[in-house]
């Protein structure tokens, strides 16, 4: 973790779709130092063990901004390792971090259908990181989700 306030700090999104690899791929750059922050710990470490409520969500939302802005500010590396699924989650991100001159880097995992699926089904709940999901609900995910373009900032493609 990197705590030099002379340099800014880097900050990566995770993008992609529920089993997609996020996770995994956040997990490393947590194991090099950076701070990962994610919904699902968050969640897990409330108590939630299911889908909560919109109030819920934006509650740990507005958590997880003020983190991660303290984080940056103090100089520190952080992965956000949630799913960026729209653009316009990761418009406001990006707007969230232009004042502290951070321009996050989006890492989109661009994993098939049938990958995900395929990985859903070893999740069983017994921990943050194994948040449950039906067949059904990732294919839903997988057809809503926005892939991120070059356009709108850094892009780094994992397949």
């Amino acid at each position: 973790m990197a705590t030099d306030t002379t340099r800014t700090s880097r900050v990566v999104m995770m993008c992609g779709p529920g089993g997609a690899g996020k996770t995994t791929y956040a997990k490393r750059l947590e194991r090099d130092g950076w701070t990962r922050l994610s919904f699902e710990v968050e969640f897990w470490d409330r108590g939630i063990t299911t889908m909560p409520s919109a109030e819920v969500v934006a509650e740990v939302a507005a958590d997880l901004k003020g983190r991660l802005l303290c984080l940056v500010a103090a100089g520190n590396d952080v992965v956000l390792d949630f799913g960026f699924w729209f653009r316009r989650q990761r418009d406001q991100y990006r707007e969230l971090l232009a004042p502290a001159g951070i321009v996050p880097t989006t890492v989109y995992l661009a994993t098939d259908l049938e990958t995900i699926v395929s990985r859903v089904g070893d999740r069983h709940g017994r921990q943050a990181d194994d948040w449950p999901l039906t067949e059904q609900t990732a294919t839903e995910y997988f057809e809503r989700f926005e892939p991120p373009t070059p356009e709108e900032g850094p892009l780094e493609v994992v397949r």
